[in-house]
């Protein structure tokens, strides 16, 4: 697992955790130095611009393909950012009451 994940840049996401993943809340400390440290071949590697040369890095995308179950702290936390960072966000209405539906009558002259 030494020669997996290799990357020379720290990784940053300043439009989700502008002040850093340690800050936000989401990751524990050591969960935020994993993606710091190699988040970029994380991303890379989900993103297919970077080929596996490991087996780990091969197991690593079969995990983000949904082929496999993570087994390893990269999956897990690689799973666990892309679900806060790229999930659909809920919507939430100010009211508290059911949304209103229209109701169209359809009517039908019954001759006899």
């Amino acid at each position: 697992m030494a020669d997996s994940f290799l990357s020379t840049n720290r990784y940053f996401d300043y439009k989700h955790y502008p002040r850093g993943f340690s800050r936000h809340g989401h990751f524990t400390i050591r969960e935020a130095q994993l993606l710091e440290r190699f988040g970029q071949a994380y991303n890379d590697l989900d993103c297919g611009k970077r080929k596996p040369i490991t087996d780990d890095e091969h197991q690593f995308i079969a995990v983000c393909h949904g082929e496999r179950l993570p087994s390893n702290d990269h999956e897990k936390v690689w799973l666990k950012y892309i679900a806060h960072t790229r999930r659909p966000k809920r919507f939430h209405t100010l009211s508290g009451g059911k949304p209103q539906m229209d109701v169209i009558e359809e009517y039908t002259d019954n001759e006899d």
